[in-house]
């Protein structure tokens, strides 16, 4: 840390350190909203506290620590944000608006002032760290928010047991970050990649209906669930659904079968533990019963493989996947949802 500590601004808000006499507006400023993300109780907010509480943000920061600023708009205490080292490159933010000052995009302005100051170079004032992340509980919209208008990526989702977040009853953190090889936010291939990181991701799987002269279906006995299946599976990450499947048959079975037309899309509402998903299913061409000959089973995932009748899909496959063969094979629509 510098020696002094900085006044930092962006022309809007201002971030300073802590005076003796920000103590009474900001304990004014506390209450019900700031205590159920934090995890104290409002009631135990007094001025004596937080006037120890400022000469331990001294001393942290003295010892190169922590860096605590309060946030100023328009000459008044509008909150407060924090810096807290982690290693020798990286910090960890937190942030907070005060009762009456919320809602104007005060506190994006101030994280992304901290944020900059921190990954800015030593000799252009900054702290030179290379990483800067923040742990928002995942039911707080509003500091999610503020994070990703701040530039802060989304990296995941940190599972805890309640009692062990600031939140008593917290059972998940998403974890954000920026780090100092981001583009700047001003160059659209930052503005991009921030989206991208946070904008939902749909699963996708990609399926083969294969069958033979008598109108069978080729289904696979999986080791990971009970029901029979058409062979396929997830979609990786830059992978074409087309190619997907044609990889997947080839591991799976063996059988280097080229994809045809996509015969149906079915979306899959969120089953079994699974999120939901949406299945493309692909020609696969008819082939001679003999195919069978050629399979080489993958054993950590197909147990058996054989040419099925519709009547032996309703015994041997999910409800679902049922009505996604039937709908597949009759050719009635071209988007169904669990089937139907």
């Amino acid at each position: 840390m510098p020696d002094d500590q900085p006044t930092l601004t962006d022309g809007v808000v201002t971030l300073r350190p802590w005076r003796d006499d920000d103590v009474a507006e900001a304990v004014a400023g506390h209450d019900e909203e700031m205590a159920r993300w934090f995890g104290w109780d409002a009631a135990d907010v007094s001025e004596e506290r937080h006037r120890a509480a400022i000469s331990a943000w001294r001393r942290r920061y003295a010892a190169g620590e922590q860096a605590s600023f309060v946030v100023e708009h328009d000459g008044r205490l509008a909150g407060s944000v924090e810096l807290t080292r982690e290693g020798s490159v990286g910090a960890s933010l937190s942030w907070t608006l005060y009762a009456g000052h919320r809602g104007r995009g005060l506190a994006a302005r101030a994280v992304r002032v901290l944020v900059d100051w921190a990954l800015a170079e030593v000799g252009q004032g900054g702290l030179g760290l290379q990483r800067v992340e923040a742990r928002v509980d995942a039911d707080n919209a509003r500091s999610l928010r503020v994070a990703t208008r701040a530039g802060l990526h989304r990296e995941g989702v940190q599972r805890v047991v309640p009692g062990m977040g600031e939140r008593p009853s917290a059972t998940a953190y998403v974890v954000l970050s920026r780090l100092s090889t981001d583009p700047p936010l001003s160059e659209p291939e930052s503005f991009r990649a921030l989206l991208n990181s946070f904008l939902p991701r749909k699963r996708a799987i990609s399926q083969m209906l294969v069958r033979d002269p008598e109108g069978r279906v080729l289904l696979c006995q999986l080791t990971y669930k009970r029901d029979w299946d058409l062979p396929g599976g997830v979609v990786e990450v830059g992978e074409s659904p087309r190619l997907a499947v044609e990889r997947e048959v080839e591991e799976e079975l063996g059988l280097a079968l080229a994809p045809g037309d996509l015969l149906l899309t079915d979306w899959l509402p969120t089953w079994g533990g699974w999120d939901d998903a949406v299945c493309l299913v692909f020609d696969g061409g008819t082939h001679p019963s003999s195919l069978l000959d050629t399979v080489v089973k993958q054993e950590r995932e197909i147990r058996d493989a054989r040419f099925c009748t519709l009547e032996e899909v309703d015994d041997l496959a999910a409800d679902f996947t049922a009505r996604r063969i039937r709908a597949a094979v009759t050719g009635e629509g071209t988007y169904t949802e669990s089937g139907r």
